[in-house]
């Protein structure tokens, strides 16, 4: 009997190695989930438009207050939404905050518990302008 954290899931991106295609591990999979949500733009997926939280679009907006504050609901939003049934809602945690005060970088934070095997994670991306 395999244990639920033993069952590979497809790596992103998507890749085949000399083995076939290449997995990875539940833990793993659950960060390749958060890093598709963050990259992928609303409506750039045919069949889910409502997908993605569109963290490239900062790029072009001032890092001020509103917009972090409009970041942490958006992504909050987008990774509860795709991470159903894999995070314990309750446990997701996400913070934007600018980088040693600097205004050309965001920080953000996002921790979480994942559901069955009752690991704890956190994760941090740079979004530089």
């Amino acid at each position: 009997m395999a244990f639920m954290g033993d069952t590979p899931y497809m790596k992103f991106p998507f890749r085949v190695g000399e083995s076939g295609v290449e997995v990875s591990d539940r833990i793993r999979h659950v960060r390749e989930q958060v890093e598709q949500v963050l990259y992928t733009d609303p409506g750039e997926r045919v069949f889910r438009p409502e997908f993605g939280a569109g963290l490239r679009a900062l790029v072009f907006e001032p890092n001020n207050s509103a917009l972090r504050e409009l970041s942490r609901k958006r992504l909050t939003h987008s990774l509860t939404e795709a991470l159903r049934g894999e995070v314990d809602p309750r446990s997701l945690n996400i913070e934007v905050q600018p980088r040693n005060g600097a205004g050309s970088e965001l920080v953000i934070v996002i921790s979480y518990t994942l559901t069955a095997v009752r690991h704890e994670e956190r994760q941090e991306f740079e979004v530089s302008f």
